[in-house]
């Protein structure tokens, strides 16, 4: 929920760079739902973030304690990056900074200075290295004491206009303008984070000062109308009509309430610390945002957002004098307050005896409402912060309880039956005090006792008994391979360094501790091995768990009236403060409503415009990135080979064609991926076999990828066998993957039933909180085969599917098990397979024999050949109705298909569309949390989409008004110049190199070439005015022949259809 561009640049992905399309290495249960193309995780959203459970931040490859430690190993330096240290510090106290400390952090290559400014006290730690992903934070503790939602609505509003950039957002004129890798705003339960990143030096520096200027002096405290916009305000268009609310973050935290993981996340939270400030809710509770008075907030901001009570983080090769220089000017203008005493954290105070909390959640009437219960129970692990030891243990302990399939309290959880899936985030120690929780959902009202006892003796049995010496070892190289790889994705290293660091440091803890996890591994390794695992995890188990009677039971009962109910006392509340105005009050609401709209929808002036700094079209380079492809063959099979350094990591894609399945078995593609991974074989139960692949490699995941390919009918359809492992184990990783391809038997009746239970659970979960995603998906299966086969694979089709196959599994499982096998005859052949490395050329040297071998033991069988795949869904307008306060609206048309020729323009054109009219539009003046639209160029489908929603027919008549819009545009050269680079941006969006090998991949696949990149290229920079007025003869199409679906309340769809029977299709799906 944190504030990005939401850009599904799909096409851009594939052309470019694939940053999106990188699936993590997981277990297939999460990697298979990754159909045709990723859809976007991240929203225009400046955001709440309870506490970012679930790797929020992180892949999710990468193990929770690895996250914990992980630093940002910088690739290519051996040392860290030298500069005159004494000059800097001389400078530094002629600009007002005290050195605090300085230390070598050796596991990220860097050193790191711990500064304190005299005249304020704001502390600042500036880590140079020669990572060129440069990275700026500041924070501010910012505890609430009641659930309006103050911080986050502040964290929206601060970023609307500043002293020095007074124009209505700046951070959107960043979004359009600038190269960064990184743009955003968090919002935690105690603090709230403003962190930018980009590789460019000049670029970067423009970041940095607009969100100083941002934080320390923002329009939003004299501004009554932004704290409307972004918080919340009465509504009336017309005194005869009812008043509503709106507000942005008023219809994020509607869409938050609506889903029953995130309502079971919070109740815990504030069940756990009642006493102090996790008792209440820092993003905002609906039914209590409208209590928050300006007053308030504009106090809020004055007690904390101040140099006192800010932490300040500068990663990366910039020069550390220019940090401290740009940080004296906006520092020096203040003077030292009590804000730090105000804001610190109290602990809550452990109880004597357990509590149970119930609480009901909004429910569908689908299926058996008895069967839809959840538990969690959780623990409250600490009063005082613990030792560095400690929670590198506890977070070992972590991983071998929850961490893989294959660990103990998971797979017992899941094998008992008792539920469909996992709740609750395990070891959590990114507050003041760590917790540790576990549960189910999807259980039945007679079960929930069973699921806690079956916690209890499970926890209780393991600290009696241990864990096996091979789930130890593995867990350890699983951490110790993600630490050592240090792969972020596309999140900048030195942000999630930052973090880590942020966690003590906010907290008036030791900043440096975190990023120092060498020393205290190497101690846990030796203890481990001197007293047996049993001795050092067992007390844990004994002490933080088993005896710990600060214990929260939270139980979830399903209410198919809540939805319902809730909005019938919105509305009454709403009516009740109507008849309390005068025809007077009613007028001016009216009026005041109209003034909102105007500001909202009117353009800033152009010398506004120019008031944000930004780089200019000869900044830009000329040429795409480039990456080093080799395509060779081995035994017949062709091989791409890419050499980048990888810190002697090897990763590896092995990828088969898929189109030799049976029609009738594509629907069970994801469930059979999950299966390779989380069954046996004839000599190795599963539980081995994860533990395995934890001991000599650093994962490996199996996945269906799908795409259009553009000029293309038929689709282009590939099963993806991915891994990585050290150099030396590159063996073992081939050995592996033939092992999961050929070996792993399809026999374990039970556990695929599970796996059927979990994407179950998993889909229901999306339908609710994804409904954007499950719309477009839905959009593209009526407009093209790989949109299709891609919706049959993560739509709604698919949850259909799972819930028809959870009945047939007990009656027909000797039917599924031998189309399983049959599934694997038909994919897992060498004819048509293709390798994919990326390491060094030593390395990809020194794999080639290994390639052989696996490639030799593959069978060559030809392909079974199959009925074709060109498929769709009705071209008929459809709404999926769902329990939710909030909508998902979508619109989408076939742009090739009205006569539409591609051109590089495109993908300025629809970025421009997203951050101007929709935002302004859909976001602003309409109150949805996010609206945008996507080109996908290999399909040529457009689609418009918006995210938590208040409204329905009024943003399909926005996009419908986008032509007009695009025909009236008028930009200066300014405007057209920070389009243009902003979209480049996108385009050379930074890479780990694991990412560049992928890319290169897909690039391969689709037929792109370099040619084709350099093309793009030239017409993206060439862009005009003229480009923007014909592309709007394309998207005039989708007004008339396009189609719509949207995720929606059942009262809003009925209210659409009476007005314009807009959905012939209503499909109840929760």
């Amino acid at each position: 929920m944190e504030r990005v561009a939401l850009l599904r640049t799909s096409g851009r992905r594939l052309l470019h760079r694939c940053r999106g399309g990188r699936p993590a290495v997981v277990p297939a249960a999460a990697a298979s739902s990754l159909a045709r193309r990723p859809l976007p995780s991240s929203f225009p959203a400046r955001g709440y973030s309870s506490l970012p459970r679930h790797g929020r931040y992180w892949p999710a490859a990468t193990p929770r304690l690895a996250r914990r430690l992980s630093a940002p190993a910088v690739s290519t330096s051996p040392s860290p990056v030298p500069y005159d240290t004494d000059d800097v510090h001389e400078y530094a106290a002629k600009l007002g900074f005290e050195k605090v400390s300085e230390q070598i952090i050796d596991e990220c290559k860097s050193t790191a200075v711990l500064y304190k400014h005299k005249k304020t006290g704001a502390e600042v730690m500036s880590v140079s290295n020669d990572d060129e992903n440069k990275v700026f934070g500041i924070v501010f503790r910012t505890p609430p004491k009641n659930s309006t939602g103050i911080p986050h609505i502040l964290e929206h509003s601060v970023l609307c206009g500043s002293r020095k950039y007074p124009l209505k957002e700046p951070f959107v004129e960043l979004l359009k303008g600038s190269l960064h890798t990184f743009l955003n705003a968090f919002t935690y339960p105690d603090r709230t984070c403003y962190p930018v990143a980009s590789t460019n030096t000049k670029d970067f520096y423009n970041l940095v000062d607009v969100y100083l200027d941002a934080v320390f002096f923002p329009k939003c405290v004299e501004d009554f109308q932004t704290f409307q916009q972004e918080g919340w305000h009465y509504e009336l268009d017309n005194p005869d009509e009812e008043i509503t609310y709106k507000g942005v973050v008023f219809n994020e935290m509607k869409g938050v309430y609506s889903q029953p993981d995130n309502i079971m996340g919070r109740v815990s939270q504030q069940a756990l610390s009642p006493e102090n400030t996790y008792g209440v809710d820092s993003g905002g509770d609906p039914n209590e945002i409208p209590k928050l008075t300006f007053e308030e907030f504009k106090e809020f901001h004055s007690k904390y957002y101040h140099p006192s009570n800010a932490r300040i983080w500068f990663y990366g090769d910039d020069d550390p004098k220019e940090r401290l220089r740009v940080l004296s000017e906006y520092l020096d203008q203040f003077e030292a307050s009590t804000a730090p005493n105000e804001s610190k954290i109290w602990p809550q105070r452990l109880f004597k005896e357990p509590v149970r909390v119930i609480e009901k959640f909004p429910a569908g009437e689908e299926g058996d409402l008895r069967k839809k219960y959840m538990v969690c129970i959780n623990w409250l692990l600490s009063e005082e912060p613990l030792d560095v030891e400690t929670e590198l243990t506890l977070g070992f302990l972590d991983h071998l309880l929850l961490g893989t399939p294959a660990s103990p309290l998971r797979r017992i959880l899941l094998e008992s039956g008792l539920g469909d899936a996992i709740v609750g985030g395990g070891v959590e120690d990114e507050l003041l005090q760590p917790q540790f929780s576990i549960g189910l959902k999807g259980v039945s009202e007679d079960n929930i006792q069973k699921v806690e006892e079956l916690v209890m003796q499970t926890l209780k049995n393991l600290a009696e008994e241990g864990f096996a010496s091979d789930a130890v070892e593995a867990s350890m190289n699983t951490i110790e391979f993600a630490l050592r790889e240090n792969n972020t994705g596309s999140f900048p290293r030195g942000l999630s360094l930052m973090l880590r660091s942020i966690a003590k440091w906010i907290y008036d803890m030791d900043p440096f501790e975190p990023l120092k996890y060498e020393q205290p591994l190497q101690q846990l390794k030796a203890r481990i091995a001197q007293e047996g695992s049993k001795a050092v995890f067992s007390p844990l188990i004994e002490k933080f768990i088993l005896k710990n009677t600060h214990r929260v039971t939270v139980e979830m009962q399903p209410d198919p009236e809540k939805a319902s109910r809730d909005e019938a006392a919105e509305k009454e509340i709403l009516k009740q403060v109507k008849a309390s105005m005068t025809q007077e009050d009613l007028a001016e609401l009216a009026h005041a409503t109209k003034e909102l709209k105007e500001k909202q929808e009117t353009p800033d002036p152009p010398e506004a415009l120019k008031a944000v700094p930004s780089l200019s079209l000869q900044d830009i380079p000329k040429k795409p990135i480039h990456i080093p492809i080799e395509v060779g063959e081995i035994n017949g099979v062709k091989v791409l080979q890419h050499d980048l350094f990888t810190n002697d990591v090897v990763y590896s894609e092995v990828v088969f064609d898929m189109g030799s399945i049976k029609k009738e078995h594509l629907q069970l593609l994801p469930l059979f991926c999950q299966s390779l991974l989380e069954m046996g074989t004839k000599d190795m139960d599963f539980v081995q076999l994860n533990q395995l692949i934890g001991r000599k490699t650093g994962g490996i995941s199996v996945y269906p990828f799908t795409s259009s390919v553009r000029g293309k009918e038929d689709p282009l359809t590939r099963i993806i066998v991915r891994g990585k492992a050290m150099a030396p184990r590159v063996e073992d990783l081939f050995n592996l993957m033939y092992t999961i391809l050929q070996d792993v038997q399809f026999t374990e009746q039970q556990r695929f039933k599970q796996f059927v239970s979990q994407s179950k659970a998993r889909m229901e979960n999306r339908l609710r909180g994804s409904g954007h995603g499950i719309a477009a998906a839905r959009m593209d299966a009526k407009l093209n085969a790989a949109g299709w086969i891609g919706e049959q694979l993560g739509g709604v089709s698919y949850l259909l599917y799972l819930r028809d196959l959870e009945t047939k599994i007990d009656q027909d499982w000797d039917s599924i098990s031998s189309s399983l096998e049959e599934m694997r005859k038909s994919l897992f052949s060498k004819n048509g397979c293709l390798i994919n490395l990326t390491s060094d050329w030593k390395n990809l040297e020194k794999s080639n024999q290994h390639i052989a071998k696996f490639l030799d033991s593959l069978p060559s069988s030809p392909s079974l050949g199959s009925d074709p795949w060109l498929s769709r869904l009705p071209s008929v307008n459809e709404a999926i109705v769902v329990p939710t306060q909030v909508n998902y609206v979508g619109k989408a048309g076939n742009l090739y298909q009205s006569g539409y020729q591609l051109n590089g323009s495109a993908y300025v054109i629809s970025k421009h569309i997203s951050n101007t009219w929709l935002w302004d539009r859909v976001r602003v003046s309409g109150g949805a949390y996010g609206g945008f639209c996507d080109f996908d160029t290999h399909s040529g489908v457009f689609s418009y989409l918006s995210y938590r929603d208040p409204n329905l027919l009024k943003t399909l008549d926005v996009y419908d008004e986008t032509a007009k819009f695009l025909r009236e545009l008028e930009m200066d050269d300014d405007a057209l110049a920070k389009a243009i680079i902003g979209t480049i941006g996108d385009v050379d969006a930074y890479q780990l190199p694991d990412a560049k090998g992928y890319s290169s991949l897909l690039r391969y696949l689709l037929g792109i070439t370099d040619e084709e990149r350099q093309q793009r290229r030239e017409e993206i920079l060439s862009t005009s005015l003229k480009d923007f007025k014909e592309f709007a003869d394309a998207v005039e199409s989708i007004k008339d022949n396009g189609v719509v679906v949207a995720v929606a309340s059942p009262d809003d769809v009925e209210a659409a259809n009476k007005e314009k029977s807009v959905f012939p299709e209503v499909k109840k799906c929760l």
